[in-house]
């Protein structure tokens, strides 16, 4: 039965721990500022739109799930290069490695191999899927690596054979075949003038012991928790210093050249003016300047007599209902 491809959280937790610290870093600052930055760059006013959009904080949220996601696997990738550190740091012979699950063996020549020198990639497509457990590089050559934890008999001539099959289809440069127990005469004249090197469990327990001697040199400074609590904080403070303090401005409009666009300035607030009371109307009022003498007086009455007399004739009376 074929083994399932593994998910991008498991193999970004196969890769070493800073890997994972800076994908979250890059992932975050491209979601959360340079989407909106992309955007604001066409002079579309739609994606304008969305830029500006980009740009008040949506997107935040998806920032923080991609960081944190990435962070954990880091975390995972850190506990466990530990873990294969104590696992091989803890053996004493082979007895210790005959106690070992199947995964753990791997993980123990995956170790073993990483503390020479090599860059290790745990495929974990061991048996159907095509019997590579483990991808070494280094010095610019790529080797096959196949683990076998048989107890009770001897790796036979079929293993080498399919492993040299995968070595011309990937074309690798080598092969190597880890085994608890020994080989077969037949997988011996197989492997002789080709580039498969057999590594019985004898072979195996002298390199480990030889390894151990070694931890100081083994353990870098990036294998430290102090490295990894630091390089989260180192990001957090990044993070900080992108996220402006005060609330993000609109993107500026970007128009193309040649064409006017007149930028909308809100009208202030038509505030409701206080009521008046109303003005009385007042009749208005005819001064008699004391000047006058009485001839202008007398002549005044009279032609205001003459005017009644005119308007009684011209009115005519209404009928009395």
């Amino acid at each position: 039965m074929a083994k399932r491809k593994p998910s991008g959280f498991e193999q970004l937790a196969a890769m070493p721990w800073w890997i994972g610290i800076l994908i979250g870093l890059i992932g975050y600052v491209a979601i959360r500022h340079g989407v909106g930055w992309y955007f604001a760059s066409f002079n579309s006013p739609v994606l304008h739109g969305l830029g500006n959009t980009a740009a008040s904080g949506i997107y935040a949220p998806l920032a923080w799930v991609l960081l944190i996601g990435c962070w954990i696997a880091a975390i995972v990738s850190f506990i466990s290069r530990r873990r294969r550190r104590q696992l091989l740091d803890s053996q004493t012979g082979i007895d210790s490695l005959r106690k070992m699950s199947w995964q753990q063996f791997e993980q123990l020549a995956g170790e073993a191999f990483r503390r020479q020198g090599y860059a290790v990639e745990e495929t974990g497509l061991g048996g159907a899927d095509g019997g590579i457990d483990l991808i070494l590089r280094k010095g610019g050559q790529t080797t096959l690596v196949q683990c076998k934890q048989w107890q009770n008999w001897q790796v036979g001539v079929k293993v080498a054979r399919e492993m040299y099959g995968l070595l011309v289809h990937h074309k690798a440069d080598a092969v190597k075949i880890v085994a608890l127990g020994d080989y077969t005469s037949d997988a011996r004249r197989f492997a002789q003038g080709k580039p498969i090197e057999l590594i019985h469990g004898g072979e195996l327990i002298a390199t480990v012991r030889s390894l151990q001697k070694t931890r100081a040199r083994a353990v870098s400074p990036l294998d430290t928790p102090l490295a990894l609590s630091g390089s989260m904080v180192a990001g957090l403070l990044l993070i900080a210093g992108l996220s402006p303090s005060t609330p993000t401005a609109p993107l500026p409009v970007v128009v193309s050249p040649g064409v006017t666009r007149t930028t909308y300035r809100p009208r202030p607030p038509i505030l409701p003016r206080p009521a008046t009371a109303p003005t009385p109307h007042t009749r208005a009022t005819i001064y008699v300047s004391d000047s006058q003498n009485d001839a202008e007086l007398r002549e005044w009455k009279k032609r205001n007599a003459e005017s009644m007399k005119i308007l009684e004739k011209t009115t005519k009376e209404m009928p009395l209902r």
